[in-house]
């Protein structure tokens, strides 16, 4: 059995502007593991929600100090694997978790979606972003999108740094263009609000009457994630009896302990590898999410094709995917996600099914 560790970078095709800053590109990780025969890979880099923050470098020197005890492993079972994963960072577990899963679906030679009993073939539309700025530039991106893809899902960021009467202004310009889309296509296309915690609890507020106005489906962290999880969850307590619409936590859930805590007082959460340790844990936060009635988002982050290969193996247990992050990458090293239009369904081939592309 090896493992082996090494970066690659990946490119925005248009910048990213969310609350908290503005990204164009990216260092990533790719762990993979050689074993009889197969190659299983996994993602991983750094990150930062407001309240953590994991950087590249830390991350990769985590899963460095520990590639002498995975050459070491005898069995990628998981339950052999457990104690080791048990001592790394959120994102450090996912590049481990990651291999691991890819490799057991090819010794088997079944997607993961196949071996977790889910339908695999079931397609689901996933949002599209829109990152912060003036509000021409906005709408210029939301065009670049469309002529992309039917992007009949758009998710605004909001939470701008130029305060509330520019969020009000983006939703109402972005609005009006959903509207015109919905009306030329003659199908659906939904508006959906990101603020990546931008917003205090008075702000908040103040934009739910604009939101609904305006055809909002979706608030996605309006308040700032805190440290104190009681305090954190006091904000969202505070807010959702006033919200028109679903209340959806992303920076504050992290792990089951999270997702326990916030059912209460939240509509659905987003599952995103990186916060949540991999797959495995993602799993299980699915099936508890289901069985407490809660909604479901599988996000991403600066990720590539491989990434968002293994988060879509969840796709059949999502209501809102919001995986399009590798669409909006020159360089992506990675393909095997399949898309027919703006709809995403996990990979039919073995493990998380994506694969290294040849570059010319």
């Amino acid at each position: 059995m090896t493992w082996a560790l090494k970066r690659f970078s990946l490119t925005k095709n248009v910048p990213l502007a969310i609350s908290r800053g503005t990204t164009s590109a990216v260092v990533r990780l790719e762990l993979s593991v050689e074993c009889d025969g197969f190659c299983g890979r996994g993602e991983t880099g750094g990150f930062e929600t407001g309240h953590r923050c994991y950087g590249t470098e830390t991350v990769e020197q985590e899963l460095r100090n520990v590639l002498p005890r995975l050459n070491r492993l005898d069995s990628l079972l998981p339950q052999r694997m457990d104690p080791l994963l048990q001592t790394l960072s959120p994102p450090a577990r996912c590049a481990v978790d990651l291999a691991r899963w890819d490799w057991w679906g090819q010794n088997l030679g079944q997607p993961l979606w196949r071996l977790w009993g889910l339908d695999g073939q079931r397609e689901v539309a996933t949002s599209v972003t829109l990152g912060l700025g003036a509000v021409p530039a906005v709408l210029e991106r939301l065009k670049r999108w469309w002529k992309q893809l039917p992007a009949t899902r758009i998710k605004l960021k909001l939470g701008s740094p130029e305060g509330l009467d520019h969020d009000r202004s983006l939703v109402e310009a972005v609005a009006s263009a959903v509207e015109a889309r919905r009306q030329s296509s003659g199908g659906p296309v939904e508006l959906q609000v990101d603020a990546n915690g931008g917003w205090s609890l008075e702000q908040a507020r103040s934009m739910l009457e604009p939101l609904a106005r305006f055809g909002v489906v979706l608030l996605e962290q309006p308040l700032a994630p805190d440290a104190d999880p009681d305090r954190d969850l006091k904000g969202f307590a505070a807010l959702k009896p006033l919200c028109p619409m679903p209340l959806v936590a992303d920076e504050s859930c992290w792990d089951l302990g999270d997702l326990l805590r916030l059912a209460p007082e939240v509509d659905g959460v987003n599952l995103k590898l990186l916060k949540t340790g991999g797959l495995s844990s993602a799993l299980l936060m699915a099936r508890v999410a289901t069985e407490l009635g809660l909604d479901l988002m599988v996000g991403c982050y600066s990720d590539s094709a491989l990434l968002n290969g293994a988060a879509a193996q969840l796709l059949p247990l999502m209501r809102w995917p919001d995986l399009d992050s590798h669409l909006n990458i020159v360089d992506d090293p990675f393909g095997g996600l399949p898309l027919a239009g703006d709809r995403l369904r996990p990979s039919s081939a073995p493990g998380l099914g994506i694969h290294p592309l040849e570059r010319q």
